[in-house]
């Protein structure tokens, strides 16, 4: 029962290949920001409120390269699996160039108007400078960041998922030796405080792609270092193409973006103690969901090669295990965190500069973070791991802004503004209305099988014979 439940030596080993060296690979892009978060966190409360803020403009360019990238992966992981290299190097190319239009202007904005960024979120003077400061500096690691995301995309779709990993071992303890030197003035650097803190961010994102880079020109490698003539060969058709399944995916994640940013305007809003709360959390959030980011990318490329290739019976079992395997690996995950809560939000205050009401807030926090886990993760792997990979672009997108802004946002504002409720309550009730409705909607669409929307050939044949076959049983 449970092999058939939860597959064979073939899921295993597929799943193993891929989500260890993406698990380790986002744990250790999730410890370049704790190591700032913890570095910053000596500098007192403002400081660590301040670069959480400022990392909110970042996090935005992140969700729309996210959006990219996620569409992306649908056609390189199908176009993988029906070995059609020449579609793979076109839809690198489309994306290479819209992102490059996309992070010039999150790094031009950011450069010229740090102060107007952080002042959405709070208006304390301090707080306001310091991350002026900061921000100022780290819009300068944008297109490195943009560049490393798409190349690791491509990586792991077409099977290469171990060399990203090594690079961000490297990128990660050179973030930490930098923070360390630039910050507190050690190792015969200068004493440069928050700006230290991001000149070593800046550094740190642009070693990545250059070693990668550097790699694949020594290797040769025919995808990563196509010639420029034939990654912008594609045709107005190519990019129509690319855009009817990449649109919804782009416009979910900015807008779910614009959403989140939004709840985050509020919460800092209520003061900035609970908001440098609420940069811990999002900064433990990024470690423990390191794991789940492996096993949500190895559904995205299985899903996506096995109906590329025409697998369709054998992507429907492996869609209904992953479904299954990581929100029962989220709950136990949950559990472990309400029980060491305590211990690991200590790990940020070890100088004893952190106020209590943030340590307090952000224990509350962490336990309502911990029981909301397996649903969130059900959802992410659900929407972004099945319904994305198998072409289904459309339908997530529905879901995600309607119960984010219909139900998320609006339980927020009226609680903090209307009802004036703590922000325990605040925080709490904005993940219930958006996350238990759209498991009730993601749970009947996933059994309807009309996610499945190949973008070959050969998946689309396989995919009407399927159907005949279904029929004729019914």
């Amino acid at each position: 029962m449970l092999r058939r439940l939860f597959g064979g030596k073939r899921y295993w080993n597929t799943v193993l290949h891929l989500a260890i060296p993406i698990a380790i690979q986002n744990l250790l892009t999730s410890s370049f920001v704790l190591v700032d978060t913890l570095m910053v966190g000596q500098l007192g409360d403002v400081s660590l409120a301040a670069v959480g803020m400022a990392g909110q403009w970042s996090w935005l360019l992140n969700l729309t390269l996210f959006g990219f990238s996620s569409a992306a992966s649908v056609f390189f992981s199908q176009y993988y699996g029906d070995e059609n290299l020449e579609g793979i190097k076109k839809t690198y190319g489309i994306v290479l160039a819209f992102l490059s239009i996309a992070v010039l202007g999150f790094t031009v904005l950011g450069f010229l108007f740090p102060r107007s960024i952080i002042s959405i979120f709070n208006r304390n003077g301090k707080v306001l400078e310091i991350g002026s400061r900061y921000l100022k500096i780290a819009v300068f690691s944008y297109p490195a960041i943009a560049l490393n995301q798409i190349i690791g995309v491509l990586l792991r779709s077409t099977g290469r998922a171990k060399l990203p990993m090594y690079v961000s071992v490297v990128t990660t303890v050179l973030n930490a030796f930098l923070d360390y030197g630039l910050i507190f003035g050690k190792f015969g650097m200068p004493e440069l405080g928050i700006e230290g803190a991001a000149i070593a961010t800046v550094i740190s994102a642009w070693v990545g792609p250059l070693i990668v880079l550097c790699i694949m020109i020594y290797q040769k490698d025919e995808i990563v270092c196509a010639p420029l003539r034939e990654l912008m060969s594609f045709s107005k058709g190519d990019v129509k193409l690319f855009f009817t399944r990449a649109l919804p995916v782009i416009i979910n994640e900015m807008l779910w973006g614009l959403g989140t940013f939004t709840l985050n305007v509020i919460y800092s809003n209520m003061g900035y103690e609970y908001y440098a709360a609420m940069t811990i959390l999002k900064t433990f959030d990024n470690i423990v969901f390191a794991f789940f980011v492996g096993l949500n990318n190895s559904c995205c490329i299985m899903v996506g090669q096995e109906i590329g290739g025409g697998k369709i019976k054998m992507v429907i079992k492996d869609a209904k295990r992953f479904a299954l395997l990581v929100p029962l690996l989220a709950a136990i995950t949950s559990v472990c965190i309400i029980i060491f809560r305590r211990e690991l939000i200590g790990i940020f205050n070890t100088s004893g500069t952190i106020t209590q009401l943030t340590i307090d807030t952000a224990y509350s926090i962490m336990a309502i973070y911990a029981m909301e886990f397996p649903l969130r993760n059900f959802l992410y792997v659900v929407i972004t791991g099945i319904f994305r990979s198998g072409g289904d672009t459309k339908t997530g997108m529905k879901y995600d802004l309607s119960c984010l802004w219909f139900f998320g946002v609006v339980a927020a504002a009226v609680s903090a503004y209307i009802f004036r409720l703590p922000f325990i309550w605040v925080y709490g009730l904005s993940l219930i209305f958006d996350d238990w409705p759209k498991v009730v909607l993601c749970i009947r669409h996933f059994f309807s099988k009309r996610w499945i929307m190949p973008v070959t050939e050969t998946g689309r044949e396989a995919l009407r014979e399927y159907k005949k076959e279904q029929n004729k049983m019914s």
